[in-house]
């Protein structure tokens, strides 16, 4: 399931999504080389979050292979500033677009109900938080982690609490069947969040390349700041103009 567009409505240019989304392509370009190995690989070595070298807890000159002709030689000091950038760092062009495209969805309706500096505040916080999530699940990991997708739950956490019923398009592919239906907003990122905490749960590290409690950790942290950075005014605007459409019904 992929979200195509949902029913909410956004009141001011989302100046700060569309500059993350920005950030985060300019870096694939500038930064990563467009996916070029070895670009991506020194990028992702350099700038991506690895618990074992950040904490201590794994011994220097471990090496985590990338590819059959590159390796992560984790460093004795270690890179505080991985903590950020590695929200900007993406593994492949699915990787980085299919995060971009959940940061438009749910992004701009995020921003619009807290205002830009707030929603600028929330989104690193959550990225800080899912970042913390993965490094507590595996300490010792010498797995490089990088992606916006951790920042971006922390969206979809607060997207769920302040919006739940708006509906969300999907588009579904089963094979050669593909067919959209709309289900609310709870229903679509419910199922998202506990997929990342099942298979966080029989997971350890980033299995399959996946940091699962990235995921799960940037959206609880979402869905709890949400209740310090949302402006209610603004959330309130929201909620009317859906109830408007809809005919006064949340449904």
């Amino acid at each position: 399931m992929f979200p195509i567009k949902d029913d909410n409505p956004t009141f001011a240019t989302p100046v700060v999504t569309l500059a993350l989304i920005a950030a985060n392509l300019a870096v694939w370009a500038m930064v990563q080389g467009l996916g070029a190995g070895e670009a991506l690989g020194a990028s992702v070595c350099r700038w991506g979050l690895i618990p074992g070298e950040l904490l201590g807890t794994a011994a220097p000159g471990t090496a985590f292979p990338l590819g059959p002709q590159s390796a992560c030689v984790l460093e004795a000091t270690p890179n505080w500033l991985s903590v950020v950038s590695s929200m900007f760092l993406h593994g492949g062009w699915f990787h980085l677009l299919g995060n971009m495209w959940f940061l438009w969805v749910f992004g701009n309706n995020v921003e619009d109900s807290m205002g830009r500096g707030r929603y600028l505040a929330f989104y690193l916080l959550c990225g800080l938080a899912a970042a913390a999530a993965q490094v507590l699940a595996d300490p010792a990991s010498a797995i490089p982690m990088v992606g916006a997708s951790g920042a971006i739950g922390g969206v979809m956490g607060a997207y769920v609490i302040l919006y739940p019923r708006v509906r969300v398009t999907l588009l579904v592919i089963l094979v050669v069947f593909v067919t959209t239906f709309r289900v609310p907003a709870f229903l679509m990122l419910g199922y998202w969040f506990l997929t990342q905490l099942l298979q966080g749960t029989v997971a350890t590290g980033e299995a399959g390349g996946v940091a699962f409690w990235a995921h799960v950790g940037g959206f609880a942290a979402g869905a709890l700041l949400v209740f310090i950075f949302r402006d209610p005014d603004l959330v309130r605007r929201h909620r009317q103009s859906v109830l408007a459409a809809h005919g006064g019904r949340w449904a």
